[in-house]
């Protein structure tokens, strides 16, 4: 499987699943061994569970992996953005019934935002805005 675009997502993943994936992103490549010393920080967890859960995101198409020797050593297929964006679609669907304005105002409202946070939204939302607008105009 390839590198996905921002428009399709793999299987969802499980909160393990996930887990392994914030090292996977954070580390670039990692090893089942690598993988487990980091979760056995927080918890106790065995060497084949994680083995497991690797093998079955390699499977869902979320991890490649690549051998040196006798080691696998695994990367991410599916980017850290492109999976924040399939999971916010999802909450947008789910939780707010379709409406992302709907999620901005909970944000706003239970959170707030600093000054900073609002002005790059703003920044954000022109952008968006201006791809729009060129992409009509292109089309014309």
């Amino acid at each position: 499987m390839s590198e996905l675009d921002h428009k399709s997502s793999p299987v969802p993943l499980s909160k393990g699943q996930r887990e392994i994936m914030e090292i996977v992103w954070d580390k670039g490549e990692v090893s089942v061994f690598e993988i487990r010393q980091i979760l056995s920080e927080v918890r106790d967890v065995a060497r084949n569970t994680v083995r497991t859960m690797v093998e079955r995101m390699e499977d869902k198409g979320w991890l490649t992996h690549r051998v040196i020797g006798r080691t696998y050593f695994y990367s991410a297929l599916v980017p850290r953005e492109v999976s924040l964006g399939a999971r916010v679609v999802e909450m947008v669907d789910k939780a707010c019934g379709g409406h992302p304005e709907r999620l901005m105002t909970a944000l706003m409202d239970y959170r707030g935002l600093t000054s900073e946070e609002v002005q790059r939204i703003r920044e954000i939302l022109d952008q968006s805005q201006d791809k729009k607008t060129g992409k009509r105009k292109a089309q014309s």
